[in-house]
């Protein structure tokens, strides 16, 4: 597939109040593309749209996708601003920090609506523009924990694995209609995710983890992303050392499951203080 160019191109990215979302935000910003910046808080939004520029094609629209009886109407409104959507980033979610067992089955809900549901709901909102105007493309940002489960996971994992089984599905439902779907895989990326993680009754984690600190600046994580983007991938790995582990769990299944039942995140992390150097797949 030809490069594409995202130049006058509108581009509605979720999670873009901070993290990979936002840094997605700042590169499409300077490919030229027209944007809609979409969170749970207006304040933060306006601070992206005031970075990228605050002019007449930056819009942000606030909204919840675990609120799922509103997306429907926050796709008309997103319609609104520019007539159509060329490419949505699925970049929203939150993860979990808890055991299954512990876990309230309030607290799975909130986590399957938020990174399954909604971005399910605004896919089949947002698909029907694309199909009459002859194209478009969906980009989703999954999770190592989409192709492998692992401790204090359990619904984040569950959520992951959900997204790629929909966009699997649609993308070969869609194959023909030059619809395009990228699945991006974060390995560990400097991000708040761990910090804003639930626990077991919905609270919030609270503290980041080692591997996040440590992890690939999220400015080149979202460079990266949109590269994969412009080429029309169909999946990217985009992380450093830990990337290699889908692989690991592929090839060698009983040795991988072995590695990650026993404290998988600290053992990543020692083999990173190991290697002085970081070995991004380039995309």
């Amino acid at each position: 597939m030809a490069k594409q160019s995202f130049a006058g191109k509108v581009v509605w990215i979720t999670g873009a109040s901070s993290g990979i979302g936002k840094s997605l935000a700042l590169v499409f910003h300077r490919t030229g593309a027209k944007l809609i910046l979409s969170a749970r808080r207006t304040d933060a939004l306006e601070e992206v749209q005031r970075e990228c520029g605050a002019g007449p094609d930056v819009h942000i629209l606030p909204l919840d996708l675990a609120n799922l009886d509103e997306l429907s109407g926050r796709v008309e409104t997103a319609l609104g601003f520019f007539g159509h959507v060329d490419c949505m980033v699925h970049n929203a979610g939150v993860a979990l920090r808890d055991t299954a067992i512990h876990t309230d089955l309030e607290v799975d809900q909130r986590i399957m609506a938020t990174n399954y549901f909604g971005p399910v709901a605004i896919t089949k909102a947002l698909l029907p523009s694309m199909l009459a105007r002859g194209g478009g493309q969906f980009v989703v940002v999954g999770s190592l924990s989409g192709k492998y489960g692992g401790p204090l996971l359990s619904s984040y994992a569950a959520s992951k694995h959900a997204l790629h089984g929909f966009f699997e599905s649609l993308r070969a439902e869609v194959h023909s209609d030059n619809i395009g779907i990228t699945f991006v895989i974060p390995g560990f990326i400097r991000t708040p995710i761990a910090t804003h993680a639930l626990t077991r009754n919905g609270a919030a984690f609270g503290r980041t983890l080692d591997v996040h600190e440590r992890g690939m600046d999220p400015d080149e994580c979202a460079e990266r992303i949109l590269r994969a983007v412009e080429r029309g991938k169909r999946e990217a790995l985009v992380g450093g050392l830990e990337v290699y582990t889908v692989h690991m769990h592929r090839f060698f299944p009983a040795t991988f499951e072995a590695l990650i039942r026993n404290h998988p995140v600290k053992r990543l992390n020692r083999l990173k203080r190991l290697f002085s150097f970081r070995k991004g797949e380039s995309v």
